[in-house]
C-alpha cells in the first residue's frame, strides 16, 4: 500500500508538471498569435500602383500609413500591375498567396476590362475564380466595384456594374460599391490622360475602401 501511495503521489506530481508546461506553452502560442501581423494584399492594376504619382503617395500607401497611425500591426503588400485585367490577375493570384500568405485580398481590377471591351460574363467568372481561390487559402476578400463611362453603351455600363454587385451576392463578400466614387465628373481629380486620378485623389480613393476594409480586421485581429 505504502509503494502504491508513493507510486499515485509522483505521477500526481508529474500530471501537475505537465499542465503546467502545457499551459506555458498555450499561453506562449496564443500570445504570439495574436501578435503576428495581419497581411493584406492589394491585388489592382494602375489606379492602385501610384501611376504619375509621387512614391508613397498612392492610395494603398496611405492605408498602410494609416494603419500604423491606429496602431494596428498590418503589413500591405501591393501585388498591383499597371495594366492588369480580371483575367491577368486571376492568374497571378495562387502563387501571391502562396507567397505572402495573406488574411486579406482587395481586388481592384476589371477597369482595364471595361476599356478594352471584354466580355461581362469573363470579368464575372475570373472574380468569382479570384473569391474562390482567397478562401481556400483561407483569405477574406473585398471587392472594389468599377463602372465604366455610358459612351461605351448604356447596357453594357449598367452590367459592368453589376457583375461587382453580383459576384459580391453570391459570394457573401464585402463590397465597395464605386471604388472612384467621389472623383468621376471632377477633371480637376484626374491627370492629363484624364484615367488616372492624382494625389489629391488618393485620400478620397482610400475613404472610399476604409469603412468596408477597416470591419473586417476583426475577424482577424
Amino acid at each position: 500500500m505504502q509503494i502504491f501511495a508513493w507510486k499515485t503521489g509522483l505521477i500526481r506530481r508529474y500530471a501537475r508538471r505537465l499542465l503546467f508546461v502545457l499551459s506555458l506553452f498555450f499561453v506562449f502560442f496564443s500570445v504570439n498569435a495574436h501578435s503576428a501581423p495581419i497581411t493584406i494584399l492589394v491585388l489592382g492594376d494602375s489606379l492602385s500602383v501610384e501611376y504619375g504619382l509621387a512614391d508613397g503617395t498612392g492610395w494603398v500607401a496611405l492605408m498602410d500609413a494609416r494603419f500604423v497611425e491606429k496602431r494596428k500591426d498590418v503589413d500591405v503588400i501591393n501585388a498591383s500591375v499597371s495594366g492588369d485585367t480580371t483575367s491577368s490577375g486571376n492568374a497571378r493570384l495562387p502563387k501571391l498567396l502562396m507567397q505572402h500568405k495573406p488574411q486579406i485580398l482587395i481586388i481592384e481590377l476589371g477597369s482595364n476590362d471595361g476599356l478594352r471591351g471584354l466580355s461581362v460574363d469573363m470579368v464575372k467568372k475570373n472574380l468569382r475564380s479570384m473569391v474562390s481561390t482567397a478562401r481556400r487559402a483561407d483569405c477574406q476578400v473585398l471587392i472594389l466595384g468599377m463602372q465604366i463611362p455610358p459612351n461605351y453603351g448604356q447596357t453594357h455600363a449598367t452590367q459592368f456594374a453589376e457583375a461587382y454587385r453580383q459576384v459580391a451576392r453570391e459570394s457573401n463578400v464585402p463590397l465597395v460599391p464605386f471604388f472612384l466614387a467621389g472623383v468621376v465628373g471632377k477633371d480637376s481629380l484626374f491627370q492629363s490622360d484624364g484615367i488616372h486620378p492624382t494625389q489629391k485623389a488618393q485620400p478620397i480613393l482610400l475613404d472610399n475602401v476604409w469603412p468596408h476594409l477597416f470591419p473586417m480586421l476583426g475577424k482577424v485581429f
